[in-house]
Formats: C-alpha cells, structure tokens, sequence
C-alpha cells in the first residue's frame, strides 16, 4: 500500500522542478514496476529504505541500489523492486533543473541513474537527514522548496544553452510531442542532423524520441484521470495515428500493455 503526498514547487522553482511526490510504502509480497520514459529526469531521496533497479534504462548499465539518486530521460522502461517498506520524496526534474540545480547538462545522465552524491557532493545526505527529521510532509516541501531555492540561486541557469535547442523543445511541449521534426529543423535554420546533435547533447534524446516520450507521458497522465477514458479515445486526442500505434508504444517504452501498466497504479 502507498501513502502519496503531491505539491508543485515554489514559484520560482518550477521551470526546473514541475512536481514533488512524497510516498510511504508498506511491506508487501515482491513485485516489481516499470519506470516508464517521461520527459523529465527522476531525482528521489529516501528517507528511508532505498531505490533498487533491477534493470537500468540503459540494460548495458549494472543494475544497482540507491538511497538518493538522479536518473536521465531514457526511451525504454527501467526495473524497479518492491515490496519492502520505504519512504522518501520524488521530484520531476526538467532538463532546465538539472542545469540550473546540478550543474550539468541532461545530457550527461541520458539513459542512466546515478548516486545523487556523486552530483551534490556532501550536501545531499545533510538534505536527506533534514527531510527525515522533519516533522511532516509540508515541512519537507518546505525545506525541499529552501534547498532547491539555494542551488538555483548558486547555479547559472540556462547559460550557455543554445537559443535553438531551447525553442526545439518547448515546441515539442507545447505541440504534446505531435511537431514534426524536419519542418522544425527548418525554422530554427539548422540541418535535422545539427539539430539532433545539439539536442541530445544538451537534453539527452534526439528530438524525434523526445518528442515520442513527451506525447507518450502525456497519455500515460491522460489514463490516469478520474473518468479513465479508453486507449482509443486518448489515442485520438493524444495525437497517434491509432489505438495500435499507443498500444505500440506501451509495449516499447513501458514494456508491458496499457492494462498492466494501469493495474500497477492505484485506481
């Protein structure tokens, strides 16, 4: 069983981070669950228990256990063991935060998690034993919002980040990752080639598997809602020429069926 507290960042905070997600889960039988590709990078500190991937996005990379830990988009699913109990806060991380709060382009995370240690230094575990000594999950966004507000205000944001590569993907945001990529080329004045380059060294996908990323984690959400529509009616809002061709999609990104996706979360 899960305990899920949301809440949007401060303000200031949200072009970097969209969304905190705290979680307590119970002990249960071992199961496992898919981490499925998103247009955001996944930054977790547990509180207590610990992350373990069983299987990496990238599948050449050596499964491993994390207590805090940063991963980088990906375009397949990665392996996640549960059943034991654990506690700890999830943020969605956008390619801007990791600039803008790690240092670093996304690009350098492409496909693979790493110990949040690695990236913050010294100041990751004193953040993660200020969220566990906390009193309750308010005062833990509140001191998230402090922390992350802190490393913004040391970082440099988008500089030296080409204009171009920033617009590329805003418009595959705004377009739910229904723009076509040759036109967009096009208007930015860059070859589809330079483009693709640009962007994944900066973001960590070409724009083509961003853009797939981008229009499946929005159906993924579109699923989730209260009325629960049909993979035919999201299909069709969500941009995809069919039914078959997001049922394709779960199958590739997700590595299971739309019905076993949705039998992983809590209705």
């Amino acid at each position: 069983m899960a305990d899920i507290h949301a809440r949007r960042p401060a303000p200031a905070l949200r072009p970097y981070v969209s969304s905190y997600c705290g979680y307590r889960l119970t002990d249960g039988p071992p199961s496992t669950h898919q981490g499925v590709p998103s247009g955001h990078l996944t930054f977790i500190l547990c509180l207590d228990g610990e992350v373990e991937l069983l299987r990496m996005p990238d599948p050449a990379r050596s499964p491993r256990a994390f207590s805090a830990m940063v991963g980088g988009l990906h375009d397949s699913p990665a392996v996640i063991a549960q059943g034991r109990a654990a506690t700890g806060l999830q943020l969605a991380l956008t390619w801007r935060g990791a600039r803008a709060l790690l240092g670093l382009p996304a690009g350098v995370l492409a496909g693979d998690v790493v110990d949040l240690g690695a990236v913050l230094g010294s100041r990751s575990a004193t953040l993660q034993d200020r969220l566990a000594s906390a009193p309750d999950w308010p005062a833990r966004f509140a001191l998230l919002d402090d922390a992350l507000l802190a490393l913004a205000t040391r970082g440099r944001g988008e500089a030296g980040v080409a204009a171009e590569v920033r617009y590329a993907w805003d418009r595959l945001v705004a377009t739910g990752g229904t723009q076509r990529i040759e036109p967009l080329a096009r208007e930015i004045g860059w070859s589809r080639r330079h483009l693709a380059e640009r962007f994944r060294t900066e973001i960590g996908l070409p724009p083509k598997s961003a853009a797939r990323v981008i229009r499946f984690e929005r159906a993924c959400a579109r699923l989730l809602t209260p009325s629960r529509p049909s993979l035919a009616t999201v299909a069709a809002d969500g941009g995809y020429a069919d039914q078959a061709h997001l049922a394709r999609d779960f199958r590739e990104l997700a590595g299971l069926t739309a019905t076993g996706w949705l039998a992983e979360r809590p209705g």
